[in-house]
This record gives C-alpha cells, structure tokens and sequence, in this order.
C-alpha cells in the first residue's frame, strides 16, 4: 500500500506506548518492533539504552501474498510456509518486549495461530507486548497508519493508505488472541483505535 500523500499525520497521546516504555528498568533488554521501519522509533528505542530488532510484518506479507484479499491468498498452504520460514526466527524467551501495532489484523486466523505461537515462544515470561486494534466494521477497508514513536507518552500516526483487513476483533475476541499469557489490559481512547498491553 503507497501512502496518501495528501492525508495529513495526527499526534495521539498514548497510555500503551507509555506504560509500555514504563516497565523496562534497565538498559539492555531487547525490544522487537514488528511494524515499518522508521528513524524515530530506532531513535527513541535505542535512546533508552533498550536493544531494538526490527522486523516489518507487513512488508513480507505483502512480498508473499501480494495485494489481493488476504482471506483468499493466506489460503494458499505453499505462501503461507514460505511467509512463516522467513518471519519470527528467534531463539526462546530472547524478548522482553515486542510493539506489534495492527499487524496481527492483516493475518488470517490460521497464520495468525502460527505467529502467535513464534511470538509467545520468543517472549521471556513476564514480557510485554503492545498492539492495536481498529474497531469491529462490516468494512473490512481501513487507513493504514505508520506508528512513529514522538516521545515517552506520544505517537506521530501517518497514514499509508487503505487497506484491507484480513479480519476484525471484538474486545473478547482480542482476549482470545491471547490466551496462555497472563493478563490483557485494555485502554480507553479518544478515537476508535484501540490499544492493549499484555503481559507474558
């Protein structure tokens, strides 16, 4: 998807992002960012003195599955194991943190079990992760949005164009996404965004 280059970017006070960024007391602990690459979330992280990976979700998607619906095309057995052989090759409980934005909406419910497991088996107990999660629609089309970190407590969003989505979550639904770690906590929001933070 090409970004808008007419659609303007909004600053959004976080509380995910800051509570987030809130439980790492010390430096060295590794961070896995699952969303675009971007100079401002590198800058912040590293500025923390937190070791960051990167690895853009999306990006590998869309080189495998291509631009069609991602209902029919992560059907496809043959793409899906090419796209889980290149993606969520870490050790065990190598994170103690991982920023997975929206990307856990662009993958269908088999390949989103798949990934869910590579995540949870990288994550040390007691991680944390941060996701986001656009509101239930009959729309499936949504505007895709850069996350840029703009501070301890702010996120820069840019949006990239519209997209569709692979499938929608009811808060219940979110829940069930994470079932086998300890806790999901749900924040309220000014917008329809939704934001979670879960804890390993």
């Amino acid at each position: 998807m090409t970004a808008n280059p007419t659609a303007s970017s909004q600053m959004r006070h976080s509380h995910g992002v800051e509570q987030f960024f809130a439980s790492f007391g010390e430096s060295g602990n590794r961070i896995l960012d699952l969303g675009e690459f971007t100079q401002a979330n590198v800058s912040f992280i590293t500025n923390l003195g937190l070791r960051l990976h990167s690895e853009d979700l999306q990006q590998t998607l869309d080189a495998v599955f291509g631009s069609g619906d991602p209902t029919e095309t992560q059907s496809d057995v043959g793409r899906a194991n090419h796209f889980l052989h290149h993606v969520l090759q870490f050790p065990d409980e190598y994170f103690d943190g991982v920023l997975v934005w929206d990307t856990l909406e662009l993958l269908s419910p088999p390949l989103l079990k798949a990934v869910m497991e590579r995540l949870s088996a990288a994550l040390k107990p007691q991680a944390m992760l941060f996701a986001c999660f656009h509101p239930e629609s009959r729309d499936d089309m949504v505007q895709q949005l850069s996350y840029r970190i703009a501070d301890g407590r702010n996120l820069q969003l840019h949006p990239r164009g519209r997209r569709r989505l692979a499938q929608t979550f009811s808060n219940r639904g979110i829940e069930r996404v994470f079932d086998g770690f300890q806790s999901v906590k749900f924040f309220l929001t000014r917008d329809s965004l939704r934001e979670v933070i879960v804890r390993r």
